[in-house]
């Protein structure tokens, strides 16, 4: 049983950072694409505790080979609340680096991007409480996604969102509590960051979160 819900939360968190944000629609005319995001962008190794196995990846890259199956493959039962279930908060145009790192307890996930349609994360949040409890049936099997927003860190000048996701098997018993996803992002004109982390971690993900916001102006001319 735990098997099948770590399966699912493995295809979550992948997609967390590669999808697009709920609501969005086709634009008119092809908008040009977004500024790269240099290396230097990304918080240094040091800088999350405990960090060990760090993967990088490519956005772009990421968005090519996972958004499409994971789109096909899921179904959530309640209309509008698949983009939140799967934390889709970068559209198809960014551009993007990140990383994902073993941590204790779980593993801690951070992209930055750059996008010509950024997210509204006010929107964002108030769909999620719309969304708070769905039953999500995929290739991993059935789960129930449910989601509560957090009071989001305060960023002069940017948007904020923070929220938690728990999913758990249908029916299953208050002593297996499930596994929980954590979700901060910060927004303001091109630029996302996201940081997510699953499992019982124990980091501060909101302090992370304005670290990573503030590492990355510097290099990304802010």
């Amino acid at each position: 049983m735990a098997a099948r819900i770590r399966a699912l939360v493995v295809a979550t968190a992948a997609v967390v950072t590669i999808s697009g944000a709920p609501g969005e629609s086709t634009p008119a005319a092809a908008a040009p694409p977004a500024p790269a995001v240099p290396p230097a962008a990304l918080l240094p190794p040091e800088t999350v505790p405990h960090a060990s196995g760090r993967d990088g990846f490519d956005l772009r890259a990421a968005l090519s080979t996972s958004d499409t199956g994971n789109r096909r493959q899921s179904r959530v039962d309640v209309d509008g609340c698949a983009d939140v279930v799967h934390g889709r908060l970068v559209g198809t145009d960014a551009t993007g680096r990140g990383f994902q790192s073993a941590v204790p307890g779980g593993q801690v996930s951070e992209l930055v991007a750059r996008t010509t349609n950024p997210p509204d994360l006010t929107a964002w949040a108030a769909q999620a409480g719309r969304c708070s409890k769905v039953t999500v049936d995929d290739a991993a099997g059935t789960a129930v996604s449910a989601v509560t927003v957090h009071p989001a860190p305060v960023v002069p000048g940017a948007g904020t969102l923070s929220y938690q996701q728990l999913l758990t098997l249908p029916g299953q018993p208050p002593e297996l509590p499930g596994l929980r996803l954590r979700t901060v992002a910060i927004a303001a004109d091109d630029v996302l960051v996201v940081l997510r982390d699953a499992g019982t971690t124990g980091l501060d993900l909101d302090a992370l979160a304005v670290a990573a916001w503030r590492h990355a102006a510097g290099p990304l001319g802010r």
